[in-house]
């Protein structure tokens, strides 16, 4: 299937795409919001329905939301209605791109990529949502590496405007073109990152996250007096601990250990509050508990 659609895309001039969107989380449900505001016909794909359903639902409030505050050139219900939900990896066999969105395993994300790859055309551009997992890895479970790349969003994606772009030794140029193109044309705007652990993002916050998770459990401060001393000291929008909840404890959990796996640092390795927290459940906002009570 060739990659350029041939409509005309909404308000950017270029064209609309079909993608799949595979993993109906919190990432994954926005990043299928943001191509469907596009104007894109967009497949949100999750094996287990329950996922779907929430999936369905966060999108339905943040488009409220957008159409409330007047953000929306398109009304919500027609944004909603260019947006398919499938239970089955087959829904994407059509797609010019899909987009990764799963859980920060390896394991997960290898079995995908095997399956994906016997099911798509020759051609289809694949990107991975990771934030700390290697794009050169990944690539690995694919047959064409050269049509891989990471395309890294930031939660909220209808909100957040950089998206990372990481680029693979056998990315082709060509593609990593498309996807900056893409990126732009979603309205954000890209960076293009080598592949490296943590790429920039998590390589520069994660240490923050954990410095902070450290100074708690070493009752050098209460979460409010530490999150407070970032926010007014350092003029952050966000205490890192209030963070880390919106985040999931378990996603920083994940990625702590990624890096730390890459990298052998200290610096990196996960505190045991927060894996205590992990393993009690204590996930953040979308369990209603973490550092803070929801």
């Amino acid at each position: 299937m060739p990659w350029w659609r041939r409509s005309p895309h909404n308000d950017t001039g270029g064209d609309l795409l079909k993608v799949s969107v595979i993993g109906a989380g919190t990432m994954g449900s926005g990043i299928a919001q943001v191509f469907a505001m596009a104007g894109d016909e967009t497949t949100l794909i999750d094996i287990y329905k329950e996922a779907l359903q929430k999936g369905k639902a966060n999108i339905e409030r943040s488009l409220q939301k957008l159409g409330e505050k007047s953000a929306l050139s398109t009304e919500p219900d027609k944004i909603l209605s260019s947006i398919t939900f499938s239970s089955s990896l087959d829904s994407c066999k059509d797609s010019s791109l899909i987009v990764e969105a799963v859980f920060e395993r390896l394991d997960i994300k290898k079995d995908i990529f095997s399956k994906i790859a016997e099911i798509i055309s020759p051609g289809t551009i694949i990107a991975s949502n990771t934030s700390s997992i290697s794009i050169n890895l990944l690539s690995s479970y694919v047959k064409e590496p050269e049509n891989f790349i990471g395309m890294h969003f930031f939660n909220p994606p209808p909100i957040m405007k950089l998206v990372e772009i990481v680029k693979g030794r056998r990315t082709s140029e060509s593609v990593t073109k498309k996807i900056g193109d893409i990126s732009r044309s979603l309205g954000k705007d890209p960076v293009f990152v080598n592949d490296y652990p943590g790429f920039i993002s998590n390589r520069v916050l994660m240490p923050m996250l954990r410095e902070s998770i450290i100074s708690l459990e070493q009752g050098i401060a209460s979460v409010e007096d530490i999150d407070k001393t970032v926010k007014l000291g350092l003029n952050h929008p966000m205490g890192p601990l209030t963070l880390c909840d919106f985040i999931g404890n378990d996603v920083v959990y994940d990625i702590m250990t990624v890096l730390f796996n890459e990298f052998g640092d200290p610096h990196y390795k996960p505190p045991v509050l927060l894996r205590n927290m992990v393993f009690s459940g204590k996930l953040g906002r979308k369990t209603g508990e973490g550092f803070y009570k929801y």
